[in-house]
């Protein structure tokens, strides 16, 4: 659906107007599998496979559910048989505990019988390769030491520039290691689950901070010209000229990533929000921005909406627990809060695919109700 009207999400009212038989059944399903009579969600029907270009990116608020639906869609592309890799740039990794399994920090085959591989991206240990490497910057040719030993023959305290600890130097570590995932060749599908929005904003704007780095620079190297040699530290001016160097080749691969970024036939930015009033304006600020970058987002996922499965996907859902919104006092006013985010969420949603997700009444976590939470995205 292009366009999402509130009134196609109160329908929960007419599904919680079953009474106590459907309170009898949610009973029955709370345990998932107490008796042999009872439904589970092993019962549902997943997808298999995902309409979706060959690179998607989920973004938004931090703690909005964009593990979920990238462990999600990445399984379920898997399960077609697509040579699948879901990467976490998230600093506070939690893709391990969403899929249940060890995630190392480099590509690695997570399961034997469908072709779904992952990386959690540890900014740290990417600091210590490529141009962000070594202590004062020895990974820069010498650069940024040189730059420390300047400010001690002058009697000033100077920031190196070119040192693990540089603003933006972790982002920049990973967005690094992330376009080489891009780039295997190992993988026909990358899931990515970024960072919450202002890491991933930086990402972003990395190309025209480094640039700018890169000149002041190389104008503070011509205007020490002759001065160099003649100094108390490390640091040869071949050295220096090879960490400029670097400096560029990562700011041209980081400028390659957003050009993908920028092609909607490549790729799917998914905005991933829950339906509260922080979360849309979170929403609004990033596909500002976005747009900003001339990066499309066909896609907005509404998660955590309280709303009965077999509305929102094509599953049978005899086991899943509906809120009741009939004699649940706590349920009727987060209904309440619900339905006032998502008439203000009209704007979030103009042009847009909007997906739902409903509440569950368990923990998203393991294949199978990962399968269910796919079966959402792709409806």
């Amino acid at each position: 659906m292009n366009d999402i009207d509130v009134e196609a999400v109160e329908d929960v009212d007419e599904t919680a107007e079953s009474g106590d038989a459907s309170a009898d059944t949610d009973r029955d399903a709370a345990s998932h599998s107490t008796g042999d009579d009872a439904v589970t969600v092993e019962d549902a029907t997943a997808p298999v496979g995902v309409d979706a270009p060959e690179y998607v990116l989920y973004g938004g608020k931090g703690g909005v559910g964009k593990t979920t639906m990238a462990a999600a869609t990445a399984l379920a592309s898997a399960r077609d048989g697509v040579a699948t890799l879901v990467v976490s740039t998230d600093p506070a990794h939690s893709l391990s505990d969403t899929l249940e399994t060890d995630i190392p920090a480099d590509p690695a085959r997570i399961r034997d019988d469908i072709p779904l591989s992952a990386a959690e991206i540890d900014p740290d240990e990417a600091l210590e390769e490529g141009p962000f490497a070594g202590e004062d910057g020895a990974g820069m040719g010498g650069m940024g030491g040189a730059m420390g030993g300047l400010g001690e023959a002058m009697g000033e305290e100077m920031v190196d520039p070119l040192g693990g600890s540089m603003p933006g130097a972790d982002e920049a570590a990973a967005v690094r290691l992330l376009i080489e995932y891009v780039d295997d060749p190992r993988f026909d599908r990358v899931v990515v689950d970024t960072a919450p929005t202002g890491h991933t904003l930086r990402l972003l704007e990395l190309p025209d901070v480094m640039d700018s780095m890169v000149g002041k620079i190389i104008a503070f190297r011509e205007r020490m010209s002759g001065m160099m040699d003649n100094l108390p530290f490390g640091g040869s001016d071949a050295d220096a000229e090879q960490g400029v160097d670097d400096l560029r080749a990562l700011s041209d691969r980081v400028e390659r990533l957003r050009d993908l970024l920028q092609d909607p036939t490549r790729t799917d930015f998914r905005v991933v929000m829950v339906p509260e009033e922080l979360s849309v304006m979170e929403s609004e600020r990033l596909l500002a921005r976005l747009d900003e970058f001339d990066i499309p987002v066909s896609t907005v996922v509404v998660n955590r909406v309280m709303q009965d499965l077999t509305e929102v996907a094509d599953v049978e859902a005899d086991w899943f627990v509906t809120p009741d919104l009939d004699d649940c006092e706590f349920c009727q006013r987060r209904w309440e809060v619900q339905r006032s985010a998502l008439q203000r969420s009209q704007e979030v949603f103009r042009g847009h695919e909007v997906r739902r997700v409903p509440l569950f009444a368990d923990e998203v976590r393991g294949e199978e109700l990962l399968g269910v939470v796919a079966a959402c995205l792709e409806a």
